[in-house]
């Protein structure tokens, strides 16, 4: 997984995320009355990591009220999309690989908002999250699993290696007590084909990548407009619904709290 180019894409998408993100959106809200469930409020100390544009950090904020809230996003733009939040005080924003760099220990929340689905190893990053949280300390975080997208997939044979709510629950069991998990199937409607490729981009999740087509991986090769005008004609012909073609996101809630020792 090139983390430059997701950083890229994503930095590329800043002026129209908040407009095409209606899902992230609805997660964002989602997440928030889970943790209204589990965390009291005021939260000492919390983390974000991937904040993006921010939507989920300003419902963060106004919700549990942390003393210090720390953001952290792979592209270092995001920062002048805090800018109203990191008036506060208590708000602060730290850029890079949130898999690499050092975060403070101690912390009472660790959270994120569709952004695990982009890791190496969520694996490593759970077992590196409990080291960081103090002992009474939450992990709680949405992302995406196997048939995200799944219109995309099985066209092109391309996306992200995606993990079931089961793997999840599996690779956080050793380190945390998985308090709440659930899935959902959240199904989108566009125009056309060539609308969906829209959303994708505007929301910097452009799961074609630049040499994804319909080859085999020896013979891949960047798309001819043959290749687009094929893919809109498989896409109509496979996913239509009505007067529409469907696109689906596949949301994961895990609220997890660290073991007791």
């Amino acid at each position: 997984m090139n983390k430059t180019i997701i950083a890229e894409r994503f930095s590329k998408a800043i002026a129209t995320y908040p407009r095409e993100a209606n899902v992230q959106r609805q997660i964002a809200d989602k997440m928030i009355r889970l943790l209204k469930k589990y965390i009291l409020s005021p939260c000492p100390k919390v983390i974000e990591f991937g904040c993006g544009t921010g939507v989920y950090s300003r419902m963060l904020l106004r919700t549990l009220r942390p003393e210090e809230l720390l953001l952290n996003d792979l592209c270092p733009e995001m920062r002048y999309c805090c800018e109203d939040l990191l008036k506060e005080k208590q708000v602060s924003f730290l850029s890079g690989d949130a898999e690499t760099i050092p975060f403070p220990d101690k912390s009472t929340l660790i959270t994120s908002c569709s952004a695990l689905q982009w890791f190496e190893s969520p694996e490593n990053f759970f077992k590196r999250c409990n080291t960081l949280l103090h002992s009474q300390g939450y992990f709680a975080f949405s992302t995406f699993g196997k048939k995200n997208m799944k219109e995309i997939r099985e066209l092109t044979g391309t996306g992200l290696p995606y993990r079931s709510k089961e793997e999840l629950e599996a690779a956080l069991s050793p380190h945390f007590d998985i308090l709440y998990s659930e899935e959902e199937l959240i199904l989108l409607s566009f125009e056309n084909p060539m609308k969906v490729l829209y959303h994708l981009k505007q929301t910097g999740v452009n799961s074609l990548s630049a040499h994804s087509s319909f080859y085999p991986k020896q013979k891949r090769q960047a798309w001819t407009r043959r290749d687009l005008q094929y893919f809109c004609e498989r896409y109509t012909q496979e996913f239509t619904q009505g007067t529409s073609v469907s696109l689906t996101y596949h949301p994961i809630y895990i609220i997890a709290k660290k073991k007791k020792v």
